[in-house]
């Protein structure tokens, strides 16, 4: 983690579908200006492989993606976006929160993967430029 760079981290579950997409567009978009995570609440032992192979479809590098816990994500926060999971995100430390509400597309083809894949690239790309100008 550098100093200065904001740090945007995406929160899940299992941190297996969604949240991983989202750190994927936030990294490929802003990886360069700001630090990027997603965990989950609860262990899974990997990615969707529709998540990664709809992220891939599109260019993105899902090279960095692992389900991984809360516990890995540093001890502060600047920005933390649940993905609407209907669990509560136990207490991280962070000065801007927002729960996004998504479905998840787990067990369902990939055309609802990709749809959601396309809502995460669209509001990932508001965060950035939220967090860019300062609106946050």
């Amino acid at each position: 983690m550098e100093l200065n760079k904001k740090v945007v981290a995406f929160v899940c579950t299992h941190n297996s579908c969604r949240s991983i997409m989202a750190e994927g567009f936030m990294r490929h978009f802003a990886g360069e200006e700001f630090d990027v995570y997603s965990a989950g609440t609860e262990e899974y032992s990997k990615p969707k492989p529709l998540a990664i192979e709809v992220m891939e479809d599109k260019g993105i590098d899902m090279s960095h993606a692992r389900s991984k816990l809360l516990s890995e994500l540093p001890d502060y926060v600047d920005v933390l976006i649940t993905m609407g999971c209907g669990v509560e995100c136990p207490y991280v430390p962070t000065s801007h929160r927002e729960d996004w509400g998504l479905d998840d597309p787990s067990g369902h083809p990939k055309v609802e993967f990709e749809k959601t894949r396309d809502i995460i690239e669209n509001l990932v790309l508001d965060l950035r430029d939220r967090i860019k100008d300062n609106r946050l």
